[in-house]
């Protein structure tokens, strides 16, 4: 008799479930036709992301300083933060140096407000750190680095926009780092004291992001990042 899963076994069980769309997405995001435009809009919408991944775990870390020794959790998962903070720090410039190399502004991810796609993405994530408990942050990190791409993507992606080599170094970069950061994280969440409502945290926001993910590239490949979900319409709209 085999004894159950682990929990990082357990949380790639459940998201198995939800993969299949965001793998497809992220399909026809690649697709040849009209890609190099498309990758401009890749590379501006990732700035807005990625550019929010130290601040919420600089958040998550504070809190847990808040938290104190009381909470088994907050230790562990703040000595943690602090060695990710600074693997993922400066990942924004890699995008804005695409860009430049891709022959468009970097400067402009910086001037515009993100669209609420993006916000749907991110924004949870800061109000699960603040009135719940910073863990929950780990089932966002463990989607984003889950889904590392391909080896051979950046390559495959050059020769069908025509785009030098140099503008897909955050493709290339996390192609090899995405991988080992993601068996690390699983075997930190193996050992971490978790209760049940902190394990739960974890998934529900491990598969919002995941939804929210597809719902980005989608937009993506669409051209359509700033139409509002259907949630968000007026009755005239």
């Amino acid at each position: 008799m085999t004894g159950a899963p682990s929990r990082s076994a357990a949380l790639h069980l459940k998201l198995s479930f939800a993969t299949p769309a965001l793998n497809t997405a992220m399909a026809n995001l690649w697709r040849p036709e009209g890609l190099t435009r498309r990758y401009g809009r890749y590379l501006r919408t990732m700035h807005e992301v990625i550019r929010a991944s130290v601040p919420l775990m600089e958040l998550a870390a504070r809190r847990c300083a808040e938290l104190g020794p009381d909470d088994p959790v907050a230790g562990p998962l703040a000595a943690y933060l602090a060695e990710h903070i600074e693997e993922e720090r400066g990942h924004d410039d890699w995008l804005l140096a695409d860009l430049a190399a891709a022959g468009l502004d970097p400067r402009g991810p910086l001037r515009q407000q993100p669209p609420p796609v993006v916000a749907r993405l991110v924004g949870p994530q800061y109000y699960w750190i603040e009135h719940f408990h910073p863990v929950a942050l780990l089932g966002y990190i463990t989607v984003l680095e889950s889904n590392a791409p391909a080896p051979w993507l950046a390559e495959q992606l050059a020769a069908d926009t025509g785009l030098p080599g140099a503008a897909f170094q955050t493709v290339s970069h996390h192609a090899v780092l995405d991988t080992g950061h993601s068996a690390e994280l699983a075997r930190f969440i193996d050992r971490l004291p978790l209760d049940p409502a902190q394990e739960t945290a974890i998934a529900v926001s491990a598969l919002h992001t995941v939804n929210a993910a597809t719902e980005l590239f989608n937009r993506i490949a669409l051209g359509d990042l700033n139409t509002p979900s259907r949630a968000e319409r007026t009755p005239d709209q």
